[in-house]
């Protein structure tokens, strides 16, 4: 008999190539959670909660190359989860309802995840509970599913009938280190928890995407500036911090945000006065001016100001004599 081309192989684990009449596409991702590139050119994201039914694909035009680059910081995990609000369900609420809320008030995610296989209703509050309760508890696979489907689903947690009844709780996240951010049950603050899960798995696309798509917000534009430096993506974070002034730690790091980019791309001068706003007040966290004076020492050193960067690295040593490369910096500037 003859022979024919299998439309689809497996590569690796997780990992398939497809072949079309337009092309050559592939498709990477694991059970939950899949990204497809077409052979058109288009992306496509399937999020599904595995065993619920419950799955959600969108597609989006051809996407430019970001490369990839340092490893992501780790992040410290997100404080203790959802308490309930005072209110609790009436005498005659469905059971379902009262389900979800015992469940919420003892922390059973067990229990939260059978009432999203069973409850359409619901489904979105116990999705996103149960991936903040996830992520506390160190299960960043299945908090970032979670999540990931939440987000995909394009709709704001806090306006969810069982959310807005009956949960109400901010939480803390380091969005960089250095700047920690108070938040909210709702779709920004998801979606920047997502993005910190697909950044420490070195998923610098997929954060970017997620953080793009959230309300425009400091810290949104603070994490985007970590993302876009990391890809290499220096001329967006310039544009992204044009007119930065330095009122607090989130607009500081900003600051040395801009003057990475500005150095990274030549304009020396101009990486210095970025640095120089983001110096100008010792209000600011120690960590965020030790990262400032930081990099402005490589900028001096780029413009041959080894002095210059001496002082400021001295400076560091004084306060914080184990500041993360610090003495990688002294021994550069001692050759």
């Amino acid at each position: 008999m003859g022979f024919r081309l299998r439309k689809s192989i497996a590569i690796m684990p997780g990992v398939r190539m497809t072949f079309s009449k337009t092309g050559i596409g592939y498709s990477v991702g694991v059970k939950g959670y899949r990204v497809t590139q077409r052979a058109d050119g288009r992306t496509q994201r399937t999020v599904s909660l595995p065993g619920t039914g419950l799955s959600h694909v969108s597609t989006r035009g051809s996407a430019g190359h970001v490369a990839s680059g340092r490893a992501a910081p780790r992040r410290s995990p997100l404080p203790p989860p959802p308490a309930p609000r005072p209110v609790k369900p009436a005498l005659f609420a469905p059971r379902a309802e009262k389900d979800l809320y015992r469940a919420v008030q003892t922390r059973d995610v067990a229990a939260m995840e059978r009432i999203m296989q069973a409850q359409p209703e619901l489904v979105l509050a116990a999705a996103t509970i149960s991936g903040v309760l996830k992520l506390s508890a160190g299960d960043r696979p299945r908090a970032k599913t979670l999540l990931a489907w939440v987000f995909a689903t394009g709709k704001d947690p806090a306006h969810d009938p069982f959310i807005a009844k009956y949960v109400s709780f901010r939480f803390r996240l380091e969005v960089v280190a250095g700047a920690i951010a108070e938040l909210g049950l709702d779709r920004a603050s998801v979606g920047l928890a997502l993005a910190e899960l697909h950044q420490a798995d070195g998923e610098l696309t997929e954060a970017i995407d997620v953080v793009e798509q959230v309300e425009p917000t400091t810290f949104a534009a603070l994490s985007l500036a970590e993302l876009y430096t990391q890809a290499g993506r220096h001329d967006d974070v310039v544009e992204l911090t044009n007119g930065v002034v330095n009122h607090d730690d989130a607009t500081a790091l900003l600051s040395v945000f801009r003057g990475v980019a500005l150095r990274e791309t030549g304009y020396l001068d101009a990486s210095r006065e970025a640095f120089a706003e983001a110096l100008t007040s010792r209000k600011r966290a120690p960590v965020i001016r030790h990262r400032a004076l930081l990099e402005r020492a490589r900028t001096y050193e780029a413009e041959g100001k080894r002095a210059l960067a001496r002082k400021d690295l001295e400076r560091i040593l004084a306060e914080d004599s184990h500041y993360d490369g610090l003495a990688e910096e002294f021994e550069a500037l001692g050759r």
